[in-house]
């Protein structure tokens, strides 16, 4: 018995120039920056140029990598005499992309994706709900990209120069993240003591080692509780569960102003506002719910008959929850305790409130460097914070797939 190839009939050629003259007028629009009239006149000439190209591709060319290769040439070079070396490189990109369009479209490749009695409004909206989830996409992850080109801005400006927009090599620099190191010291050019003046008097250097003190204490003891709470709740003779729950993570769903300034009453009462062991409490104290739902979502597929095979042989509670549940629930909890630093690294608002100068976190020194200096080097901070959470959210993630193999989950 051979096998048979699904093979898509090809559309006609007015279907595939109506997309690639939608794709320019979305290009059109954005090249003109802002200004309607222009916008208008973009729109319309840049889609009749892409529905030329891709006409071009489909009825000349007939191959797709000469047809990349013709359209990414073509849109460069008007791209460069439009708005530049930058621009144009970005049209050559676009103009690669319409090649692979055109050619896609026209050979009916588009619906291999799909099977063959799909009808045309399902594969619209195949691709019209993929096309709504890469934008919101954009829409969420463009902000913080732009922060890293313009970390490495030579000039003190929170925007991009000229020389940047044409990629001269001498309008960037690692000045600001220099700058990091260098900040509050009293000699930073001096040869002897820099190791102390920069641990001593350095403001990011002094606010990196608070926000790692207050993180790894508040990270200690969130998940420490909320393991035990966790697991507490997990059982079923437990009472009240759903109130104590509700109870538990409530710092997640009060807002944080209401919660500083009862932090901030509470603690002045007792002595220990404006000092490290309140900062922890307080951040301990918001990184646990992230703790207990992780470890109970953990729990929840985990196998009460082996404490209770361990109980029958002899262990103890302390020694079966050791041996037997901690090395099943471990990616749980460390996921948890992940959760409960950065919940503790990003925190802005209670250390407003309960934090002396000696306290000042990063997240407390970019908020004083936003209102009374204006430096990059904020931007240079917030794009080493930026790799930071990807690094924990990455480890995250592993663990959650290691979390499904040890419970025989298939992963996600």
């Amino acid at each position: 018995m051979s096998d048979y190839k699904y093979i898509p009939p090809k559309p006609p050629l007015l279907f595939t120039l109506f997309w690639c003259a939608l794709y320019g007028a979305i290009i059109g629009f954005f090249s003109a920056r802002g200004n309607m009239q222009l916008a208008l006149i973009l729109i319309f000439a840049v889609s009749i140029l892409f529905s030329i190209l891709g006409s071009f591709s489909v009825v000349i060319i007939q191959e797709v990598n000469l047809s990349r290769i013709f359209c990414a040439a073509s849109l460069g070079i008007g791209g460069y005499f439009y708005a530049g070396f930058s621009f144009s490189i970005l049209m050559a990109v676009i103009g690669f992309s319409l090649g692979q369009i055109a050619i896609w479209l026209s050979s009916g490749n588009y619906r291999l994706p799909l099977p063959p009695y799909s009808s045309s409004g399902e594969v619209l909206w195949f691709y019209a709900f993929r096309g709504i989830c890469c934008l919101i996409f954009l829409f969420l992850i463009v902000p913080i990209i732009i922060l890293v080109p313009l970390s490495f801005n030579q000039e003190p400006y929170f925007s991009f120069t000229p020389g940047m927009l044409a990629f001269d090599r001498e309008a960037f620099s690692t000045r600001w993240y220099w700058d990091i190191l260098k900040n509050g010291m009293v000699a930073p050019e001096a040869k002897e003591g820099w190791w102390t003046d920069l641990w001593e008097n350095a403001q990011w250097i002094r606010s990196i080692k608070n926000s790692f003190i207050i993180g790894i204490g508040a990270t200690f003891l969130a998940t420490s509780f909320g393991t035990l709470a966790a697991i507490g709740l997990s059982r079923s003779e437990m009472p009240y569960r759903r109130p104590i729950m509700a109870l538990l993570i409530s710092p997640m769903i009060v807002p944080l102003v209401i919660t500083a300034s009862g932090l901030f009453y509470f603690y002045s009462q007792v002595g220990i506002a404006k000092s490290y062991s309140g900062l922890i409490l307080a951040h301990a104290l918001l990184g646990t719910p992230f703790v207990i739902i992780t470890v109970t979502a953990t729990l929840s597929g985990f196998d009460n008959n082996l404490t209770r095979a361990a109980a029958n042989l002899g262990a103890g509670p302390i020694r079966t929850f050791f041996k037997v549940q901690m090395p099943l629930i471990l990616p749980g909890v460390i996921s948890g305790g992940l959760f409960a630093f950065i919940t503790s690294f990003d925190e802005v608002v209670v250390v407003l409130q309960l934090a002396d100068v000696r306290q000042r976190t990063i997240p407390r020194q970019m908020f004083s460097g936003i209102r009374e200096q204006i430096s990059p080097t904020i931007l240079a901070v917030a794009t080493i914070l930026v790799i930071l959470s990807i690094v924990i959210l990455t480890t995250v993630e592993l663990l959650r797939r290691r979390s499904e193999r040890l419970r025989g989950v298939a992963p996600s």
